[in-house]
């Protein structure tokens, strides 16, 4: 193996990807993710024994599953093992694998992994110090927030954050839009709040919201989330009903509902509806209304939108909460005001034809896929997968292996695994030198399909 490799798959999810080495793992097949790691350098087989062989105490042979990566001087492989060391109780091994140069101490994500692991480690006010000279970034404040959570440092991130706060303040009393400051306002707030100064974030928050004293929409946000988790519902209403209702109604709407007044709730979305037929009031209510079970009046609610052609269709909202009820699902997709999704025409038949599968009815399905054949890949891999959904696992196996390509061998691992064929399962998914090979075939195929400008850009959208 080597760190070009080792970078693709951990770019790519090439090799085993993440979800293949969970579903081995799922069937107890940690051995044979083991041998997958050491024969076949596959990193995400590796990473993800590391981590069960630390859990149960196995440090040693853990690492020893790492090494061969940590030996490449593969940066992520050698935080792993750092991570492990650290949860081997062998704390100043962990640091001094890692542990930045001069140089290392200029980088952002350098300084971010280290104090993660100092923190790990109990050494806060290290970690705090490291990330001190990259305070000017908004990630930076945010992770110096999450790591701190616990530590009995509130007052110290405060002082931190505050000038940041302020500097946000003074650009919105400026008319300046200045994006350094963006988040420090409501993570001073999340501050006082978990220090048990609940009151004072409200206040020190809600003057920013009412002197109109924020930069983003999260301000207010947090500071509706803030007030609702506090039983300060009459102030919550009186924002979510007044010049920010778009972005706090909802906020209200839900504290209601986790007190138990999901009725009042609905009535309060409904007469929004009524008021102004906002597309979010309507996402809103139908996925609520989806939660209680009631599907038809949520499909009522949400049916006007399902023919938008932008990002606030309703449509996709509703069916991605039933991909595991089918039969509900196919009663969504055959309604009448059912229309294709932001004019992807395929969307609306893959849901139909996996719905049918969901309930065994695959030559149904796969009628689907034959009548609407654009834009499948491969439509004998789908008609697989079809199969695959509808428990006809042998039939889908067979359709994977005469096609052989390297996409049906990967399609073909899950069907193997759920068959208890594991093993074989292993053998005959591509290695990631096939995976690169085809990627870069594809690659190849593409650009030569592609007419060209004199630029270089394509004369045909995609542009």
């Amino acid at each position: 193996m080597n760190t070009d490799d080792l970078s693709w798959q951990a770019g790519n999810y090439g090799g085993v990807p993440p979800r293949k080495v969970d579903l081995l793992m799922e069937h107890g097949h940690l051995d044979l993710v083991i041998r997958a790691a050491e024969e076949r350098g596959e990193w995400f087989c590796a990473e993800r024994a590391a981590r069960e062989l630390g859990r149960s105490g196995e440090f040693a042979r853990a690492l020893e599953v790492l090494e061969p990566f940590v030996a490449t001087g593969w940066r992520t492989a050698l935080w792993a093992k750092a991570d492990l060391l650290l949860r081997a109780g062998r704390t100043d091994e962990a640091l001094d694998l890692v542990r930045p140069d001069e140089e290392g101490r200029t980088s952002q994500h350098v300084c971010r992994d280290f104090a993660e692991l100092l923190a790990g480690a109990g050494r806060v006010d290290e970690a705090i110090e490291l990330l001190i000279p990259h305070l000017g970034a908004s990630w930076i404040r945010s992770f110096l927030v999450e790591i701190t959570e616990g530590r009995n440092r509130d007052e110290r991130v405060l002082e931190l954050i505050a000038p940041h706060a302020e500097a946000a303040r003074r650009a919105c009393g400026e008319g300046r839009w200045d994006h350094s400051c963006s988040g420090a306002q409501e993570l001073q707030a999340r501050v006082l709040e978990r220090a048990g100064r609940a009151d004072e974030a409200i206040r020190i928050l809600g003057a920013d919201v009412a002197g109109r004293r924020f930069l983003a929409q999260n301000t207010l946000t947090a500071y509706a989330e803030l007030l609702g988790r506090h039983g300060r519902l009459g102030e919550l209403r009186e924002l979510a009903t007044g010049r920010d209702a778009h972005a706090a109604l909802d906020i209200y709407a839900d504290a209601l509902r986790d007190r138990g007044r999901a009725g009042e709730a609905e009535r309060v979305m409904r007469e929004a509806i009524a008021a102004d037929d906002w597309v979010g009031y309507r996402a809103w209510l139908s996925s609520a209304l989806l939660r209680d079970g009631r599907l038809d009046d949520a499909i009522t609610v949400a049916e006007p939108g399902f023919s938008w052609y932008d990002c606030s269709n309703l449509l996709a909202p509703l069916v991605h909460a039933l991909l595991d009820r089918p039969e509900e699902l196919l009663h969504l997709l055959e309604h009448p005001l059912t229309v294709p999704h932001h004019r992807h025409e395929e969307f609306q038949h893959r849901w139909q034809a996996f719905a049918l599968a969901g309930l065994g009815r695959a030559e149904e399905a796969t009628a689907v896929v034959e009548a609407h054949p654009d834009p499948w890949t491969d439509p004998h891999i789908v008609r697989a997968g079809l199969l695959a959904t509808a428990g006809r696992l042998a039939a889908a196996a067979a359709e994977l292996r005469d096609l052989g390509t390297v996409e049906a061998r990967e399609e073909l691992f899950e069907v193997l695994v759920r068959q208890g064929r594991a093993a074989e399962a292993m053998v005959l998914h591509p290695t990631v030198a096939e995976q690169r090979a085809a990627g870069q075939r594809a690659a190849e195929a593409r650009t030569a399909s592609v007419p060209l400008r004199e630029d270089g850009y394509s004369a045909e959208p995609p542009f």
